[in-house]
């Protein structure tokens, strides 16, 4: 696994030409996701075929591009909505997908907001 950005983490939805390299996906950031792509987030994109992902970033003095292909099977991806053609995920649902699971682990345990009283 890689090191995180401090940021959120957004999905691009819709499939995307993965022939695109650092220049091309950060114009999709700026221009699709209306995003900043030098904010210190991670940009999440997809193949029509779901079984390739890139993931970009920016560190400090330069982006960061990770790439993932599966040698079989495909990405569980969360389904095309025009209405909300990004998707907020957190650090651990990343992992799960990563790992070929599904972002909306039913069995999963929630995150507690843990605070000490006074």
């Amino acid at each position: 696994m890689f090191a995180l950005p401090g940021g959120p983490i957004y999905l691009a939805r819709a499939p995307v030409d993965l022939r695109k390299s650092i220049d091309g996906l950060s114009v999709l950031v700026s221009q699709v996701l209306q995003q900043d792509p030098f904010s210190r987030q991670l940009f999440i994109f997809i193949n029509r075929r779901r079984d390739k992902l890139k993931a970009l970033a920016w560190d400090q003095n330069g982006f960061v591009l990770y790439y993932k292909r599966l040698e079989r099977g495909q990405f569980p991806w969360p389904a095309l909505d025009a209405a909300q053609p990004v998707l907020v995920i957190e650090a651990r649902q990343l992992q799960w997908l990563l790992s070929g699971l599904s972002i909306e682990q039913r069995q999963a345990l929630p995150v507690v907001a843990a605070q000490v009283l006074a």
